[in-house]
């Protein structure tokens, strides 16, 4: 807990502990108000593209802004920006028949904001303290953004089936404010600043070519690729192999959800505690997410299913967290914000190719289908990089475990 021992970085923790639990609320909510208007796989889909959509066109951009920038300042606005389309969202929602297009250009709207919020809100973990206790404030964060997985799809159950989705968008609107009084708190004399990028021409490209440049970079991020269109489509596959192909209703899909987000809390605990990690580790996790997947698309009911979900949700962590930490100990910190960027893109940067595709598969041949497609799609992944890892890295390389972020958690939220 000796990063907490910053002011400026507890700041960060309480407001983002309370932000990011209602982020996951309007996640949720957002997924079960389209499915209720339309009950559509395709729809779910959509609206899962519009709200990360604008991630794989503009993180790369993001990513060069992030280093360029003034971290706390951009960071300022983003949330404003979160806040006012939670506003939006919570608008239409109280309204008799929601507007579904509008529902959709909000949530593009806010992931026009999330692509510049990602990177910067990630990279500036790094300076609100110590660099003796970085490895400790990425190992706190990754904590908190996980827990935030738990309460808040838990707390969207509770209200969706209590007093309606309008409420879950408000109050996570509010919880924005928390954000914004402890960004305003902050001391800028005790923030241990990174050296700007200068501008120049090219650097985005630059960024693309030190990553092709880097075996331990861009074998992991071939293989996160594939996992990212196929795999990692969880707010599209779940509700929809909950609601359709197990007949469950709103609060098991909530209670399916977080479960599997205390699966992935227990993962980024197990996985942060590791001395070392290697291409081999990432190869592993991303043969026991496949594994998992395929054992919840048998599951025959809401109950064989939770213990499941669990280990789907440790295993997709254990993958996510051991490919960012060789991002974090291997990547030139001057590249960092351009990395941490094109790895978004490549795992939620990919939804709007995903995720529709999984939303009209489970429509037409039945919504256990994506997760079968989506578990052996991480097996072939595994074996790639088991095959090509053998022939691009002689020895096996290590790294020490730079406690890694959970990028899986934290790209769905603001």
């Amino acid at each position: 807990m000796r990063a907490l021992h910053s002011r400026n970085f507890r700041l960060f923790f309480i407001g983002q502990l309370i932000s990011n639990s209602g982020n996951w609320l309007t996640l949720v909510a957002l997924t079960l108000l389209v499915l209720h208007l339309t009950n559509s796989g395709i729809a779910v889909g959509a609206v899962a593209a519009c709200q990360f959509g604008p991630i794989l066109v503009l993180s790369p951009f993001a990513g060069l802004v992030a280093d360029r920038s003034n971290k706390l300042r951009l960071l300022k606005v983003t949330q404003v920006g979160e806040m006012c389309q939670s506003f939006a969202l919570a608008t239409f929602a109280f309204m008799h028949h929601p507007p579904l297009l509008a529902l959709y250009l909000t949530a593009l709207a806010g992931g026009c904001l999330l692509a510049f919020d990602n990177p910067v809100r990630r990279s500036f973990v790094t300076e609100m303290v110590a660099e003796d206790d970085v490895a400790n404030a990425v190992t706190l964060y990754s904590a908190l953004v996980n827990t935030s997985r738990i309460f808040g799809p838990a707390l969207a159950g509770l209200l969706v089936v209590t007093v309606g989705f309008g409420w879950c968008f408000t109050l996570d609107a509010v919880s924005y404010l928390a954000v914004l009084v402890a960004l305003w708190m902050m001391r800028t004399n005790e923030l241990r600043r990174v050296p700007v990028t200068p501008r120049g021409k090219g650097q985005v490209r630059a960024g693309l070519r030190y990553v092709r440049s880097v075996p331990e970079l861009w074998l992991p991020f071939v293989m996160l690729g594939v996992v990212g269109i196929l795999s990692y489509n969880f707010t599209v596959v779940f509700p929809l192999f909950v609601e359709h192909a197990l007949h469950g209703n709103d609060a098991s899909y909530t209670l399916v959800y977080t479960v599997f987000s205390a699966g992935a809390l227990v993962g980024a605990v197990v996985v942060a505690d590791r001395r070392k990690v290697s291409v081999n580790s990432i190869v592993i996790g991303a043969a026991a997410f496949g594994f998992t997947m395929l054992l919840l698309a048998a599951a025959p009911s809401v109950a064989l299913t939770l213990p499941i979900v669990a280990l789907v949700g440790f295993s997709s962590i254990a993958f996510m967290t051991a490919t960012t930490a060789i991002v974090q100990v291997r990547a030139d910190p001057r590249m960092h914000g351009r990395v941490l960027a094109l790895q978004t893109v490549l795992l939620i940067g990919t939804t709007p190719v995903g995720g529709p595709i999984m939303g009209a598969l489970a429509d037409a041949l039945g919504a256990r289908v994506p997760l079968i497609i989506g578990g052996a799609a991480a097996l072939m992944a595994a074996l790639f990089g088991f095959v090509v890892g053998r022939r691009v890295l002689p020895a096996e390389t290590t790294y020490p475990a730079a406690p890694p972020e959970p990028q899986a958690a934290d790209v769905a939220v603001g």
